[in-house]
This record gives C-alpha cells, sequence and structure tokens, in this order.
C-alpha cells in the first residue's frame, strides 16, 4: 500500500518544520560547546608537553645576524607591509610572510622571554641533544648549553674539549642529582616554614590576644602574665632550634652552582636551588615526554602557583573553589527549602503571597556583582564589624570578620543563588499529589510529619535539581567575590591543623579570579595564555563533577520515591 506524500503546506501545518528546526538548533549548540571545550583542552594541555628546542642561525636584511635557541610556539601569515612597516626590508616581490612567535626564556639575560622571526630568514635550524630546558622559580624558562657543576665554588663536572659526548652526559648526570638533592632540601624547607614556624606563629598569635583580652576586661594579672610569659618563652625556644635548621638548610641548598651557555654565547653560573626541572627535550623520546607531560599536568593540579601566577600549579585555587561551592550550598539549601515550604504549604495564597514570589523571580536576575556590592556593605562592614567589636576585640583594629573572606564570598553567594532554589523546591511541592497529604493525614500525621516524612523526600529531587542550578551558577561567578574575599595569591589555604582547622575569615583564591587575573592582569601576556586555557578547563571540569555528584544523588532521590508518585 502506497503513502500518501504530504503536501507542502499540510508539512508545516504538523509542525515538521519547527521539530527539524529545533533538532539543528540542538546539534548546532552542542557542536558549539564540544567545538570549544576542544579548542580549550588542546590549547590548555598542550602547554605541558616537553616542546623540542631548536637552534637556527636568524639574518634579517639589514640587522646583524646572530644564533636564536627557542621553542616554537605558533606561526602566523602576515602581510609583507605590515613587516616593511617595521622596519624590516622585505622584497617587494613577497606578498605574504609567514612569521613564527619563539619562546627564547631566558628573560633575566635579555629582558623578555618571545620573540617573532619571520622563517624566510632562519636557516641552519637544528636541534642538538644537549640542548636543555631548565625551569625556574624565578625568570621563566633557560635554554642552553651545560658547561659545568660546581660545589661551594669548586667544579665537579664539566664538559671537556677532547670528549665533549661523554663529558657532557656525565655532567649532566651530576646535574640532575644536584637538582634531586635541591628539591628534597626544598621540600624540607617548605615543612619547617608553613607547617613548624606556621605553628608557632599562630600559637604566638593566640597569647598575644588572649593578653590583649585580659588587658581589655582588666584582669592581666602579674601570675597570668607570668604564665604568658612562659608560654611565649616556649615558643621562642622552639622558634630558635627551628631557625637554626633552616640556616643549615639553606647553607646546604646553596652550596651547588652550574654554569650555562645561553644563545648569545655568554656564560652564566646559577644556583642549582632555583631549578624546579631540567630536561633535554630533543633527546627524549615518546614515553619519556609522555611521562614528563603527566609530571607536569600533576604539578600544575597539586602545586602553588609562582611567577606572578603564570607558573606552577593552581592547587590553592582548586581548593578554594570547592570549599566555597560547598559551604555555599549548606547554607543556601536549608534556607531556600524553608522559604519554599513556607510559600507553598502555609502563606495564605493572596496577592501578598504572588507580589513575594514575582520578588524573588526578579531577584534571580539581579547582576551578580549588584550581591557583592550588598555583600560588602552589609556582609562585612555592617555584620562582620559588629561581629569583631563583640567577639573579637582584642584584635581590633585589625579586623577578624570585618574584612573580606571565605564566609562572606559563601554567603554572598548562597543570598545570589537562593531565588534559584526556592524557585525549584516550590514546583517539586507543586507536583505531589494531593491524595498523597491527605492519606498522611488521614492516617493520623500532623501537617509537619506529613511535610517532613512524605512531601519533602518526594520533593528532593526537585531540591536537588535546585542545588544543582546553584553550584553552575555559583561555581563559575568572579564579579561579587572580587569585592568579598577572593584575592590574587593565597598559598595558605583556609582549612590546616591549626584551631579552630576552618578559618572561614581567611581569604582565598578562585578559579574564576585566577583566570581573569592571568588572562588580563599578567605582566607577560605570552606566558599566561596557555595557563588560561588549562584554568578554564580545569574549571569546567570542576563544575562538573560538583553537577554531576548531585545529579548521582537527584537520581537515586527520584528512583527511590517513583512509586510514591504514581
Amino acid at each position: 500500500m502506497k503513502m500518501k506524500k504530504k503536501s507542502v503546506s499540510e508539512w508545516v501545518k504538523a509542525g515538521d518544520p519547527w521539530v527539524w528546526l529545533n533538532a539543528g538548533a540542538v546539534a548546532i549548540s552542542v557542536i558549539m560547546v564540544v567545538g570549544l571545550l576542544l579548542l580549550i583542552a588542546v590549547r590548555g594541555l598542550g602547554h605541558f608537553w616537553p616542546a623540542d628546542v631548536v637552534e637556527a642561525h636568524y639574518a634579517l636584511p639589514g640587522q646583524p645576524a646572530y644564533n636564536i635557541v627557542a621553542e616554537r610556539v605558533e606561526s602566523v601569515e602576515v602581510p609583507a607591509t605590515q613587516l616593511r612597516e617595521a622596519g624590516i626590508a622585505i622584497p617587494d616581490e613577497h606578498q605574504l610572510m609567514l612569521r613564527t612567535l619563539m619562546k627564547t626564556g631566558n628573560r633575566d639575560v635579555y629582558g623578555a622571554d618571545f620573540r617573532w622571526v619571520v622563517d624566510e630568514y632562519l636557516t641552519e635550524t637544528k636541534r642538538p641533544e644537549m640542548l636543555f630546558t631548565a625551569e625556574r622559580y624565578e625568570w621563566g624558562n633557560l635554554y642552553g648549553y651545560l658547561q659545568a657543576v660546581k660545589e661551594n665554588g669548586q667544579v665537579v663536572s664539566a664538559t671537556a674539549d677532547l670528549d665533549p659526548t661523554a663529558s657532557a652526559l656525565a655532567t649532566w648526570q651530576v646535574f640532575e642529582q644536584s637538582i634531586e638533592r635541591a628539591a628534597r632540601i626544598h621540600e624540607e624547607i617548605k615543612v619547617i616554614e608553613k607547617n613548624d614556624i606556621g605553628k608557632i606563629n599562630y600559637g604566638l598569635e593566640r597569647i598575644r590576644l588572649k593578653q590583649r583580652s585580659l588587658e581589655l576586661k582588666g584582669e592581666l594579672t602579674p601570675a597570668a602574665e607570668a604564665d604568658l610569659a612562659v608560654e611565649r618563652s616556649q615558643y621562642d625556644e622552639e622558634y630558635q632550634g627551628l631557625q637554626q635548621s633552616l640556616i643549615d638548610l639553606y647553607e646546604q641548598i646553596n652550596r651547588d652552582t652550574f654554569t650555562v651557555q645561553v644563545m648569545d654565547g655568554s656564560v652564566h653560573e646559577i644556583a642549582v636551588a632555583k631549578i624546579v626541572h631540567a630536561y633535554r627535550a630533543n633527546a627524549m623520546g615518546v614515553p619519556e615526554k609522555i611521562g614528563f607531560y603527566f609530571v607536569k599536568l600533576w604539578e600544575f593540579l597539586t602545586d602553588e602557583p609562582r611567577e606572578a601566577n603564570t607558573e606552577g600549579g593552581v592547587f590553592p585555587a582548586i581548593f578554594g573553589t570547592v570549599m566555597m561551592v560547598l559551604l555555599m550550598t549548606v547554607l543556601v539549601t536549608p534556607f531556600g527549602v524553608v522559604a519554599a515550604v513556607y510559600l507553598r504549604e502555609y502563606a495564605s495564597q493572596g496577592w501578598l503571597t504572588r507580589i513575594i514570589r514575582i520578588a524573588v523571580n526578579n531577584l534571580a536576575g539581579v547582576p551578580s556583582i549588584v550581591y557583592g556590592v550588598f555583600g560588602l556593605g552589609f556582609f562585612v562592614y555592617f555584620l562582620g564589624s559588629g561581629i569583631d567589636q563583640a567577639f573579637f576585640p582584642e584584635a581590633l583594629p585589625s579586623p577578624t570578620f570585618g574584612t573580606g573572606g571565605l564566609m562572606w564570598a559563601s554567603v554572598t553567594l548562597a543570598l545570589l543563588t537562593l531565588p534559584v532554589v526556592i524557585v525549584a523546591t516550590e514546583e517539586g511541592l507543586a507536583r505531589i499529589p494531593r491524595n498523597v497529604r491527605e492519606g498522611s493525614l488521614a492516617l493520623g500525621a500532623t501537617k509537619a510529619e506529613t511535610l517532613w516524612r512524605v512531601v519533602l523526600p518526594m520533593a528532593s529531587p526537585a531540591i536537588m535539581t535546585g542545588v544543582i542550578l546553584a553550584v553552575a551558577r555559583a561555581a563559575g561567578e568572579v564579579a561579587p567575590l572580587m569585592l568579598v574575599g577572593v584575592v590574587k595569591l593565597a598559598p595558605s589555604l583556609p582549612l590546616d591543623g591549626n584551631y579552630p582547622f576552618i578559618h572561614l575569615d581567611q581569604k582565598f583564591m578562585h578559579l574564576g579570579f585566577h583566570i581573569y587575573d592571568v588572562g588580563f592582569q599578567s605582566p607577560n601576556v605570552e606566558a599566561a595564555r596557555p595557563l588560561v586555557y588549562a584554568t578554564a578547563l580545569l574549571l569546567v571540569i570542576v563544575i562538573a563533577l560538583l553537577n554531576l555528584s548531585a545529579v548521582t544523588i537527584r537520581n537515586h532521590l527520584r528512583e527511590k520515591y517513583k512509586s510514591l508518585e504514581m
């Protein structure tokens, strides 16, 4: 039996064009999102790959020739007229020229670690295996040839003219051992400075605040002052021991130096303690590069930032983002649920309730910076200052809660996302059949018991939907956080081993603000650009993981109470 073909008018009336239009729009949106994520991933994750270092002869027309040692970053085609306007004598027959951005490193020697070159004038390009890259705590990457390794000023290994290859490899092994030794000492110094001395400083500050508190109360007796002096002397004695240990460690770590020849032929002596990693990318095979790649990726996830946030890791920002979102979720969920329950179950459904609902819906559209200004004015300046005067008078004039911090940032974002949770919870409560409530009441349960044991469990998937939307919005917000607690650099985490363990008054780092700072406030834009992509990808992953956790809980609750809705 033949199917009757639809005419165009029937096809339009059936709504098929709109189905295809919606499907096309969804497909385009998915492609754009996937394409954006792929762009971010390629640009960001490629930064950690150990790129080969080239050595070439560079001679622009009319300018002195020189050797260049660098990594290739990116290449673009530019009009030849643009280069002529820059003073480069390009022949008239050229219309387009390939221009490459080279990372030359050695910023302490050259003043800048990136430069553009015209590919046509790069000659004698080679990749020597002994050319090495060194990542430093300061001044960025170092590129050059290792000449010698010294201990206390005495050469222990050097590259010999008679047998350069064997002696260079032997010197490189000694250099790697020196770097490993310096790294171990760095860790010991870090433990002492951040953990041991940090605890002592925290204890001394508590003694100072206790003494000031007794002074304000008029209870600072000679006996109390003597007890405080004994405690202080114990901390001072412990501090002196740690200080001596630090002096010894710094003497050990500054023992080793090395000399390196850079691309202009000059030789420089540098302390091994300034090196984070050193590797010969040109001599590494694919398995070695993959292993080094994951080492760098792990360092990015677990280390602290350095070099104005353009090097190192972002762990403090990851920790601050996750902790702030969790605190915000703990704050917003009960208040949002209570407000929704009151509006749906208890409030009389009159004009006042309708106005409140309209106000709640409108609050969801208020720009986030407005919440930031409100948080700064009310929470920080008014409420925080009141808390300081009432509970922390001994710390004044230094503010405790009268300044931006983790707590006020979480509270501000909880206020920002509160309308989302209220609306989602109300919709969930409205979908619960009336006969379920009536059945519970008929069995003798009170209204409160019905809400607690029947209604709220059945509405929990909707509540979790509101929490998911709140987390998705709060995790990516930056504008209000700039006013209520986030800072450029805060390597000390708001969670440590010092009482009260969670320091809600402490400022913190955030992935969103880190992206803004690195991308728009960095003095070295070219070096910071790959980290912008990498951090943006990491923020997306963190938000996705938080949302997936909430979605998993919601789906479990939905399956659990599905039978009650039928």
